[in-house]
């Protein structure tokens, strides 16, 4: 748990910067006069003032990749441009729960991040040795080749929640191991950036599902048994979104779908002896369909620095060929906003993958307000549905139908090295714990190289 804090020291110095904002939002225009005074003593103070009132007038918020030279405190920041097509990250933080969910009290985060663009390819992987998403596209015009690789095989048994608590004879461990290849088409679209672009893509998958009992797994519990997994899954991607200075969306729209189908090549009846047995014939081969849409923009009568953020996820998977091992996952983490994590649906306060779910809608509403160019506040409404996994002490596994609201705050900002930080704090109406309210602390670090 200590190895997840972040130094008071740091945490003071954010809180001094907002504090200092909202009680006296005049003293960034006054360090920016005083620099004009002391740069151009040779104007006039009438010419002064203009210049000042026409710059207060014209501000734009820093956006991504873009330089940034500006006074802050009376002092000169200056950020140079930065090539968004050659990222590397690293991403470390942490997520506590009050009251616990089931046994747990926190969950670690880390990962590494890497983005290259060339001239005619392109690579984007998420790295965290147990579930990594790997993938290297190769361009010829706006037709490319594909080549994709995931897994998510977390070591130990995983447990399911009911009523916030453990059902310990759930416990089992399983995992997937998936390669995707196939041809796309990819166009660049406005405002040109790195990531924007509009993407088909028609991928054929192989894979292999394994499932082992533990030593805690219920008598009565019968697990599928491990196989080869072949499937087809298009892909449809488009990103004509601004980021800011801090990689958050600013401006324009995006969305995108999912279509899978899976094939079990070796397959069998599970679930829990006598009751809720998937059977081999509705659970064998299955399609599942995700898509969503995020648009931001300003508020008519304010400056830039307000924008307001709506999004939207849903999936649909047909009736019984949903089961616990291709579910749905809806998780919590750091809030989406990078081009390629967009998809994830995000449910804040959650385990990672904790939710299992057949269908969902899942709606966003966030205000954020610009502090300072690298200090940004966010106030944001989830909204969910969901035909939700659920276990009982007999291991009956089903589906059943729950609602849900949270309410976040948050604030990112820029950090010392070249790096981020995001504190946000959001409380979960009774979604997440069966109908019982709480809460949960997000912090994350986000360093570059």
């Amino acid at each position: 748990m200590s190895g997840w804090r972040v130094k008071s020291g740091s945490s003071f110095t954010v809180v001094l910067i907002l504090a200092g904002t909202l009680l006296y939002p005049g003293w960034m225009k006054q360090g920016s006069a005083t620099a004009a005074q002391m740069d151009e003593t040779d104007i006039s103070h009438k010419e002064l003032v203009n210049t000042t009132s026409r710059k207060t007038a014209e501000y734009h918020t820093p956006l991504a990749g873009e330089p940034l030279h500006t006074v802050f405190m009376g002092k000169a920041l200056d950020i140079p441009a930065r090539d968004r097509g050659h990222v590397t990250a690293l991403v470390l933080g942490g997520e506590f729960y009050t009251p616990k969910q089931g046994n747990t009290a926190g969950t670690p985060i880390g990962a590494l991040y890497l983005k290259r663009m060339w001239e005619e390819s392109r690579t984007r992987d998420v790295i965290s040795i147990f579930v990594n998403d790997l993938e290297y596209d190769r361009s010829f015009g706006n037709l490319e080749l594909v080549a994709r690789f995931d897994n998510n095989t977390l070591p130990g048994g995983q447990r399911e929640v009911v009523n916030n608590k453990e059902i310990k004879s759930s416990d089992a461990e399983w995992g997937t191991v998936i390669g995707s290849l196939g041809p796309g088409l990819r166009y660049k679209v406005a405002p040109f950036q790195v990531d924007n672009d509009l993407r088909l893509q028609l991928l054929g998958k192989i894979g292999y599902f394994y499932a082992k009992r533990t030593n805690d797994t219920g008598p009565n519990l019968v697990l599928p048994p491990d196989t080869m997994l072949y499937g087809v899954k298009l892909r449809g991607r488009y990103d004509g979104m601004r980021r800011n200075l801090l990689e958050l969306p600013h401006t324009g729209m995006a969305a995108g779908f999912d279509l899978d189908y899976m094939y079990r090549d070796k397959w069998a009846n599970f679930g829990t002896i006598p009751d809720a047995i998937f059977t081999r014939a509705n659970t064998r081969s299955y399609l599942q369909f995700n898509g969503y849409f995020m648009g931001v923009g300003g508020i008519p009568g304010l400056s830039e620095k307000n924008r307001m953020l709506f999004s939207f996820h849903g999936g649909i998977t047909p009736d019984k060929s949903a089961d616990r091992y291709n579910a749905i996952t809806i998780g919590g983490g750091p809030l989406p906003g990078e081009s390629d994590d967009l998809s994830r649906p995000d449910y804040p306060g959650t385990m990672f993958n904790q939710v299992l779910v057949s269908d969902y809608a899942l709606a966003v509403l966030q205000y954020r307000r610009e502090i300072a160019p690298f200090l940004y506040l966010h106030l944001r409404e989830t909204l969910i549905w969901a035909d939700r996994a659920a276990v009982t002490n007999t291991n009956k596994f089903l589906f059943k139908s729950s609602t849900g609201a949270a309410t976040t705050i948050g604030v990112d900002a820029g950090f010392f090295w070249d790096s981020s930080l995001y504190l946000g704090y959001s409380w979960d109406s009774s979604f997440i714990r069966n109908g019982k309210s709480g809460s949960a602390l997000i912090i994350t670090w986000s360093k570059s190289f």
